[in-house]
Formats: C-alpha cells, structure tokens, sequence
C-alpha cells in the first residue's frame, strides 16, 4: 500500500485545521495578483505564509473565507485592498547599517570624490530602492553626514522609495525604538539621534538627516519617473521575491540611471544577471560600479 499523501483537490484546504479554508485556486488568484502587481513570485510553498498574513486581513474585514477575500481584491472597488495585501505579504525585513560592509565601500570608495564635487556646486544623488520603513536611506544619510555634517547645505540628495505606504509613512516620521538604533555606530546615535519626547521610548532621526531623504512610492515593476542619475543605488534583498526574467529586467532597467563609476549594492543572496551583467563590474562582496564605454578612458 502507498502512504504517498493523496493530492489535493482544487476546493480543499492548503492549511489542515486552520480557521479559513484556502484552497488552490485561492492561492493562484492571490499568487497572481502579486505577480501582476509587484512582480513577486510565490510558490505554493509559501501558502503558510500567505494564510498567516491575510487571515488578519479577514478577520479584519468581517469576511468568511479566502474566497471572499479573492472576490474582493480582485473587485474594482478592492483597490484600496489589493494595497493592504501587497503590504501584508511584503517581507519588511530591515535595520540600520545592515551589511555594513557595503556602506564601509560607500563610506571609503564612493563618498569621498562626490562630497568634494558637493562643495564644489556638484550634485550627489543617491537611491534607495526598497527602503522599506527608512533605516537603510537614512543609514546612507549618516554615512554622508559622518564625512560631511554640513551636507544640507549642499546638493546632496537621496530618493528612498516602496511599495508599502505604510512603511514610507513609517519612514518619514523617522522614529525608532531604542532596540531598532543600536546597530548605529555609538558616534552618530549620540550625534543624530534624540528621545522623542520625555514620555516616549523611541528616538527621532535628527532634521539633518530627515533633510536629505525623500520617501516616495515606487513600484519596481512599475514606471519609474526618475530621469536623472544616481551616484549610488541600493537594491537588496528585493530581487529575491522575483522570477528570473523580472531580476533580469529591473537590473537592466537600473544601468542607465547610474552615473558612470556609480555604485550598484545588492543583497548577500542576489546576484546581477541578464544585459547589465556586461555594463558592471564587480567592485567587492555584493557591490558593482558601471564601467565606462568601450573606447572611453576612465
């Protein structure tokens, strides 16, 4: 006798014994709709994840099943809904001064020749592009501001964007608990950060920093309306949650917004693949440079 568990049917549950039934074609629906929407892939095996995170939703709305949920998002009035889930299944994963090697790279390597073009009339743009609730664009802030804590006064600028609205809100108010700083260099917390008021456990980014950043909604699969070129990009630990071809495409996409020499920074588990592979070179663990043109000196 086999003891291979029977398949699945289509109307059965993923979830043995949970409160909501999820079935597969639930699960395509809300898998597609993510693809669709921000380009992550789920596979059936992230169905425990999926149900953890949108049973809150249910429960929320005052729904009944998956089902109604699907018939919701998918709805034209479910707008609003479709946003909730790509936070809710959006891996928000972050802290300050994570992978420090790559903001040492910025910090020694990419900093130093731009802060001294910033003091000139030059023009330092910077990317952060899935900064998720702002620890790592204001991780690049203080790095500028360790070299240069005048650099308000400067052109100095660094875009910070997400899918999540809540997270840029999150962001922008530029709190954090005592536990969320510690990872900052005991320099720049004693410098840069300050209690929020005398009844708060959490600490406030100083002005100098909130000054350079700007959070704005983006969607990596989406348009992109930035025509100028970044010194700098940070995108890790994004392009993980995409297919193949989707990697592929947001790297091309990013080439022509670098400056050349600019410094592209990628998660531990990513690596750069498709058409930008031959404009970039490595320039240490996870971090490239955009390669001058053939024929170009440099």
């Amino acid at each position: 006798m086999s003891l291979r568990p029977r398949p699945r049917r289509e109307s059965e549950g993923l979830i043995e014994g949970a409160e909501y039934v999820l079935t597969r074609e639930d699960f395509r629906t809300i898998a597609r709709i993510m693809r669709e929407e921000a380009g992550i892939a789920l596979p059936e095996a992230k169905a425990t994840l999926v149900y953890s995170r949108l049973a809150k939703r249910i429960r929320t709305l005052g729904l009944e099943s998956f089902a109604e949920y699907c018939e919701l998002v998918e709805s034209a009035a479910g707008g609003a809904e479709r946003q909730e889930m790509l936070g809710a299944l959006t891996t928000n994963v972050t802290r300050f001064f994570r992978e420090p090697h790559h903001f040492d790279h910025l910090r020694t390597r990419v900093l130093p020749p731009l802060l001294a073009q910033a003091r000139s009339g030059g023009r330092v743009r910077l990317w952060s592009a899935a900064c998720s609730s702002g620890q790592e664009p204001y991780s690049m802030a203080l790095t500028v501001l360790a070299l240069l804590p005048e650099a308000p006064r400067y052109d100095i600028r660094i875009l910070a964007t997400d899918i999540d609205r809540t997270m840029l809100a999150t962001g922008r108010a530029g709190l954090y608990d005592a536990s969320e700083i510690t990872a900052v260099p005991q320099e720049l917390r004693e410098r840069w950060f300050e209690p929020a008021n005398n009844n708060s456990p959490k600490f406030r980014i100083a002005e100098a920093a909130r000054s350079l950043v700007a959070f704005r909604s983006l969607n990596l699969i989406g348009n992109w309306p930035m025509r100028g070129r970044f010194n700098a990009v940070f995108c890790r630990n994004v392009a993980i949650y995409f297919d193949d071809e989707t990697q592929k495409q947001v790297w091309a996409r990013m080439v022509p917004l670098l400056e050349e020499g600019g410094a592209l920074y990628i998660g531990h588990s990513e690596r750069v693949s498709g058409p930008a592979e031959a404009s970039l070179r490595s320039d240490g663990i996870t971090t490239y440079r955009l390669m001058a043109p053939r024929g170009t000196k440099g």
